[in-house]
């Protein structure tokens, strides 16, 4: 029979996707999309970059965009 693990050694984690957006780059945009998420998220461990694109306006504006998956530490409470 397996030993049941110590409290700690083990962790679950959740995976969300995300686009964040800026005006002046993909870094930015993946930044704006971090730091909006961590005002309601504990525990963000990994964003992974899956996409990125620009949106061009009808002016010719660019909106820079990042899609990412972030994975954060799951809390049963």
């Amino acid at each position: 029979m397996a030993k049941k693990s110590e409290k700690g050694s083990s962790s679950v984690y959740k995976v969300i996707e995300l686009v964040g957006t800026s005006n002046t780059s993909w870094s930015d945009a993946a930044k704006n999309a971090i730091k909006s998420a961590s005002k309601t998220l504990r525990d963000i461990r990994v964003a992974e970059v899956s996409k990125l694109d620009v949106k061009v306006g009808k002016n010719g504006e660019m909106i820079f965009r990042a899609k990412m998956k972030l994975s954060f530490k799951y809390h049963q409470e």
